[in-house]
């Protein structure tokens, strides 16, 4: 296993877990604060993987919280539905409330994270969108409620020129509110709405570490395009979103409890695969504030 000089000097073992992307970090304790030493070589495997997994980390929420600031504030989400009571930072992928209790399948708010099955990139409705975001899986599914990563960056390189001319220069509308569309989640507040208005985002951006291109949508948020009428833009949309999900692209993760996983929204899409409404599924997800507006490629 090839291992850089950083990993080396902070006693890590990095293994790769599929060819486009993702790798599992090793030699870690995330219950104690990391070392400077140590967050160079994860922030070095996380631009290099996009995806970072970090296997048997029995954290709190504190400690997530205070191994998610090592690399930006933190957002605190718009919907009391969402996050947590006592940790504000804390985002809850879950079908269980605050006070521990099952939440029936048609339940609006298990019906707002059952969406979570369709291709996004997390905040990606944010002027500003989210730079990463981690999960810590306290109570994984045992069947189906994988997640799965795909590499937009090579996503972009392999486009055909067809789809590479559609996409060209234009910019996307990411509105938070286009999940009311897709679901019977919970309506949106005015509140809510003013908080959150549709915002356009470039295509095609570049990542401010790496410099690459990659193809930047979320299919969630998305169905409208620059230049183009409703229907050819929601058809366009589909047709990338399909493309994007070839398995060639993407690393399907199957957790374990105690996992914690990081990504890069910048260059990374993500799902989850469906599983047993019935059956606990407990998820905190930290999400890092975004380092500037998305930059046009």
């Amino acid at each position: 296993m090839a291992m850089s000089d950083s990993y080396e000097q902070a006693g890590l073992e990095i293994e790769p877990l599929h060819p486009a992307l993702g790798a599992a970090v090793r030699g870690l304790d995330l219950t104690r604060p990391m070392s400077q030493e140590s967050f160079v070589a994860v922030h070095e495997a996380w631009m290099k993987h996009l995806v970072l997994v970090f296997p048997d980390q029995p954290v709190s929420d504190a400690q997530q919280i205070t191994f998610a600031r090592m690399f930006g504030d933190l957002e605190t989400h718009h919907q009391d539905i969402i996050k947590s009571a006592r940790e504000p930072e804390i985002f809850r992928v879950s079908n269980v409330d605050d006070t521990g209790n099952l939440m029936e399948a048609d339940h609006p708010t298990v019906a707002q994270i059952t969406l979570a099955q369709r291709w996004h990139t997390d905040s990606s409705y944010r002027a500003t969108p989210s730079m990463g975001s981690i999960l810590h899986g306290i109570e994984v599914a045992e069947t189906g409620g994988e997640t799965c990563f795909t590499n937009m960056y090579e996503v972009h390189e392999a486009l055909p020129n067809r789809l590479r001319q559609a996409v060209g220069d234009r910019k996307l509308c990411h509105d938070f509110g286009h999940l009311a569309t897709l679901a019977p989640i919970k309506p949106l507040s005015e509140e809510e709405r003013a908080a959150m208005p549709p915002v356009w985002q470039p295509m095609r951006r570049r990542h401010p570490v790496t410099g690459r291109t990659s193809l930047y949508i979320s299919p969630i948020y998305n169905d409208a395009i620059e230049g183009m009428e409703q229907a050819a833009a929601v058809d366009l949309i589909a047709e990338l979103t399909k493309f994007a999900g070839r398995p060639d692209f993407v690393y399907r993760h199957r957790w374990s409890n105690d996992d914690i996983v990081m990504w890069d929204n910048r260059c990374a899409m993500h799902r989850v695969t469906p599983y047993d409404l019935g059956e606990r599924r407990v998820m905190h997800r930290t999400t890092i504030v975004g380092d500037g507006p998305v930059i046009a490629a």
